[in-house]
């Protein structure tokens, strides 16, 4: 593993898609991928700069999925200042070791999927 640590527990042992279903667990959320993607391209940044780059994801799905990936070991919280109180969250190298799988997604959702605008009349 690239970080050197852990190694991450499978839950289907035994079955030769359990690292799919494995990385899924980990990834699998609807916001997990667009948060690990944020800060892939803009590096480590605050609470309210990643709520205002992740359009329509309220405080509290923010605060729960990032806690469930620092749970997870990809993203690290840093406390920056305590006055005023700042906290910075940053991927882990096994977070940012997902930028192939995220960059994948990315480029076949941009070859399959049509625009928003295509799809409900551009609202």
């Amino acid at each position: 593993m690239s970080d050197g640590g852990e190694r991450l527990e499978v839950w289907c042992a035994g079955k030769d898609w359990c690292p799919i279903t494995t990385t899924a667990s980990l990834i699998g959320k609807k916001w997990h991928p667009v948060i690990v993607h944020r800060l892939l391209t803009d590096g480590p940044s605050g609470f309210n700069d990643l709520k205002s780059s992740v359009d329509g994801i309220s405080s509290k799905v923010l605060s729960d999925s990032l806690e469930d990936l620092q749970e997870k070991g990809l993203v690290d919280r840093a406390v920056i200042s305590e006055q005023p109180f700042r906290v910075e969250y940053s991927l882990t190298e096994r977070g940012a070791s997902l930028e192939p799988v995220i960059t994948a997604m990315a480029e076949w959702g941009q070859e399959h999927l049509r625009p928003p605008e295509e799809v409900d009349g551009g609202r």
